[in-house]
């Protein structure tokens, strides 16, 4: 399965590669032409000659980690995240280190030698180190190296009820989708764009955009979740399992009222519950896409992930497979449909 295989693959911005050279093999026999840019992007191209608009749809390679910053006198590294991470989730989970991923755990102090205060906070970064076992500073800097990350070592799983479980789906997810979209035959331009660098500030998409000059933009996303327990109905950002969803506005952009109207349209035809985001934290590949040149008109599209930048997250499949049926439709119909 394609999804536990990118889940399962490491990438943090800028290191991207065991995820782009996966992505690579799997879409090369049914597009036109893939090439990497000086950014490391991965941009594959279909039906490059059609007419109509030119569609870039973009999905990011990269996750959230952890990054090496320091080696203690007794072997335990220090680190910071890369990406947005709560610090909260960290301790006691498995983790592999640098090109060789040396297995480690993330370690605090103990709670039997904690006072009363500090049991009553959680942990800061600061307090946090990983173990990979050595027991001197000698012994770790011969496996591990300043700048090294460190990746989440969650194992992909099915759940009941057609959940997902595995680190990464932000944005694994959104590859495979794209990967999925790109199996398909259109009648307009198609540029699928699996992007680097988005958790650290959209970087990828604004080099891929603007060499791609697209006259429009979606971004295929996983965004947060918040229908577990202790949580208002009314802040639910989205609920898992009631459909992908669409953005109006987050940090990043304001979407093209046209561009969600028309994903609507083809959702209710298709009988396809949709969801509207009713956060706006966050941001994602579109708010750079938007942004190129004279300015892009953008979407996103995303699917419902809770306990995201963490290291496990749940997803669904029907939510999956409703995002798939409705970029399908949409970029089917594209031709006729007057969208911008």
């Amino acid at each position: 399965m394609l999804l536990k295989q990118l889940t399962e693959a490491c990438g943090g911005p800028g290191q991207e590669k065991e995820v782009r050279d996966l992505l690579r093999q799997e879409i090369h026999s049914f597009v036109d032409d893939v090439r990497t840019d000086a950014m490391g992007n991965l941009i594959a191209v279909k039906h490059a000659e059609a007419s109509g608009p030119k569609v870039m749809l973009a999905a990011h390679m990269d996750e959230v980690c952890l990054m090496i910053m320091g080696v203690e006198k007794n072997g335990m590294l220090k680190f910071r995240p890369v990406g947005g991470v709560d610090p909260r989730v960290l301790v006691a989970k498995s983790v592999a280190v640098g090109p060789k991923r040396i297995p480690g755990v993330i370690g605090a102090k103990p709670i039997h030698l904690q006072k009363p205060a500090e049991r009553q906070r959680p942990f800061e970064l600061q307090e946090l180190y990983i173990d990979i076992g050595c027991a001197k500073q000698e012994e770790a800097e011969q496996l591990v190296n300043l700048g090294d990350y460190a990746y989440f070592t969650t194992k992909f799983a099915e759940l009941e009820q057609r959940r997902l479980q595995g680190k990464a789906f932000d944005d694994r997810a959104g590859c495979a989708l794209l990967v999925d979209l790109l199996r398909e035959s259109y009648r307009v331009p198609i540029y699928g764009a699996f992007t680097v660098q988005e958790e650290v500030g959209l970087r990828g998409a604004a080099t891929a955009a603007y060499s791609i000059q697209p006259d429009l933009g979606i971004a295929l996303e996983a965004t947060t979740a918040s229908d577990t327990p202790g949580s208002p109905d009314h802040k639910h950002a989205t609920t898992v399992g009631a459909g992908p969803c669409l953005t109006f506005m987050d940090r990043s952009v304001i979407t093209n009222p046209k561009l969600v109207n028309a994903l609507r349209s083809v959702a209710e035809e298709l009988n396809i519950p949709v969801q509207l985001r009713r956060t706006t934290t966050g941001g994602t590949d579109a708010g750079a896409i938007s942004l190129t040149r004279a300015g892009v008109p953008t979407a996103v599209l995303a699917l419902p992930c809770r306990y995201i930048h963490s290291p496990v997250s749940v997803l669904s499949q029907q939510d999956y497979d409703g995002a798939l049926k409705i970029m399908r439709a949409f970029l089917q119909r594209l031709p006729e449909s007057e969208v911008l």
